[in-house]
């Protein structure tokens, strides 16, 4: 019995939602006294993948290689491979883009039941817990294939090392087919926070009435080192870029703080942010629905609440500088 937990990189830098899958791969480990390993696919220097020691994990399997570019049939092709190769019973990924293009697919090759989108740890008698509804309810889960997969919903846990130890790294030769995907362009949004990985996220709706008015948004997100993020209405008016629309119908977040500001709480918005650890609303409407999900609420005019909640913030900062 063995967990193996698939690492994400970039530049030659191991993602923050595979460090957090590293650590509840190995909390799962603990849990049944076995150990986790991990897979990394595509080149990384071998110190950088031996780090994976300080999170829990005992062994690293790198498949070298082309993998730069997502092409979902390749990344679950080798992952099976590899899986297979340790013994693995247990194969956690993060819950975001990749881990949704790869991990059914390594479920349908290793016919492996597959429980998606958890935030918290296995129970003692392997039942996993989820919620389901919307956030309305939680559903109780139990895989009876021999092999189980689970994805992590980013932000479940905090990031940080466990000890001082390194990871014993094993490069490893896997049969993949040749990539069916080329990628022609990337562009990326390099002063930005990707929303599904920001431990903080700042949001408006309709109440601020305009996009000449999202100033104030970026500014508290500036001063919060957070990602900026809209309801759907301001998407579709082309307010603020679809990118940004968080909610049942654009992309599910889990941040550790959500503000929302001017949106009243429609149920397909609270279903994508219920997520959050705490959530703050700010909104002139005593009876927006969103105070009913919220740990926190101010009721105001957001153009008299926010600025001055920024002064407050750009003053708590520089006396904690």
């Amino acid at each position: 019995m063995s967990i193996l937990v698939f690492i994400e990189h970039e530049g030659n830098k191991i993602k923050k939602s595979s460090l957090e899958t590293a650590l509840y791969g190995a909390a799962i480990a603990q849990q049944e006294g076995s150990t986790a390993q991990a897979v990394v696919l595509g080149d990384i220097d071998a110190a950088q993948a031996a780090t994976l020691g300080k999170y829990g994990i005992s062994k690293v399997w790198q498949v070298g290689g082309n993998f730069s570019d997502l092409d979902a049939n390749r990344h679950s092709r080798a992952v099976s491979e590899v899986a297979q190769q340790c013994g693995a019973t247990t194969i956690v990924f993060s819950h975001n883009y990749t881990g949704k293009a790869v991990a059914p697919r390594v479920a349908a090759r290793l016919k492996a039941g597959l429980v998606s989108g958890i935030a918290t740890l296995p129970k003692a008698d392997g039942i996993v817990c989820k919620s389901s509804f919307s956030g309305k309810a939680f559903a109780d889960y139990r895989v009876l294939s021999p092999i189980r997969i689970l994805s992590l919903t980013p932000n479940s846990m905090p990031v940080k090392p466990t000890s001082d130890n390194s990871a014993a790294v094993e490069t490893v030769q896997v049969n993949v087919p040749v990539a069916q995907v080329k990628v022609k362009q990337v562009v990326k949004l390099s002063d930005k926070i990707p929303l599904t990985e920001a431990e903080i996220v700042v949001s408006g709706g309709r109440g601020l009435k305009g996009p000449e008015n999202w100033g104030m948004i970026e500014e508290m997100a500036n001063i919060l080192g957070a990602a900026t993020a809209c309801s759907r209405p301001v998407a579709d008016t082309h307010w603020r870029p679809h990118h940004e629309h968080v909610g049942q119908t654009g992309i599910a977040i889990s941040p550790n703080l959500y503000i929302a500001i001017g949106i009243s709480g429609a149920i397909q918005h609270l279903a994508g942010v219920s997520g959050s650890k705490v959530i703050v609303v700010i909104n002139k409407d005593a009876e927006a629905p969103f105070f009913k999900a919220a740990d926190y609420g101010v009721i105001g005019d957001a153009f008299e609440v926010v600025p001055r909640l920024n002064e407050a913030l750009k003053k708590f900062k520089a006396s904690h500088a």
